[in-house]
């Protein structure tokens, strides 16, 4: 690994309940473990869909199916439980995911903030438990190791809403309005990444590239 500047900083700005971002964990995964040495990492959520209890539309929910089909033949080895279809009532509603992982890292900083996403993740594309449910936030908590009464005060708690809302406006400031996404900045330059689903060297090759340039690169 190379060593990076102190102003060098990496932007992964992901949903909790996206499936592309699902598709990507496991080459996200291997990126993260092989960052320069000194390249902050700074995790964001996107809030892909805001609050709704209206029951998802059939259409949206085959078109949801489709993507997850889609994402399979694209990314192989990826898992969907497609009886979460059939075992819940899906809202497209995924602010309360956001909060969750926002609440966890309050309490555990960065660590816990990629357990409830994976925990999350794992619930939903997996188990077939809806995340946009406030009870199945508190228990995937539990099942990670948060204390479950001090997670639900932070989700019940006045300042929840006031860092979801200033975190979407940090990833809409940055001009990202899709997820997975990558941006990297150094000394107040910045590009955002192409992903790649399948080939972490591919995204390795490009961080370094733009670490290595003199003066990088303009957004």
């Amino acid at each position: 690994m190379i060593p990076t500047a102190s102003s060098a900083r990496l932007h992964y700005v992901h949903d909790p309940m996206c499936s592309w971002c699902w598709g990507f964990r496991p080459t996200w995964e291997r990126v993260r473990s092989q960052l320069p040495d000194g390249l902050q990492l700074i995790r964001r959520v996107g809030g892909l869909a805001p609050d709704s209890d209206e029951p998802m539309p059939e259409e949206m929910r085959q078109g949801l199916q489709q993507t997850w089909q889609r994402i399979q033949q694209r990314i192989p080895g990826t898992e969907f439980n497609y009886d979460f279809w059939q075992r819940n009532t899906p809202r497209r509603s995924t602010w309360p995911a956001c909060r969750a992982v926002i609440a966890a890292r309050q309490l555990g900083g960065d660590e816990a903030d990629r357990r409830m996403t994976h925990g999350i993740q794992k619930a939903y594309y997996l188990e077939a438990r809806n995340p946009s449910d406030r009870p199945v936030l508190a228990d995937i908590a539990s099942e990670i190791g948060l204390d479950r009464e001090a997670f639900e005060a932070w989700m019940n708690g006045p300042e929840i809403e006031k860092l979801l809302q200033q975190e979407l406006a940090e990833v809409r400031a940055l001009g990202i309005d899709s997820f997975p996404s990558l941006r990297i900045e150094k000394d107040g330059l910045a590009a955002h990444l192409p992903i790649d689903y399948n080939h972490p060297e591919t995204l390795l090759l490009a961080i370094r590239e733009f670490l290595d340039q003199p003066h990088g690169q303009h957004a």
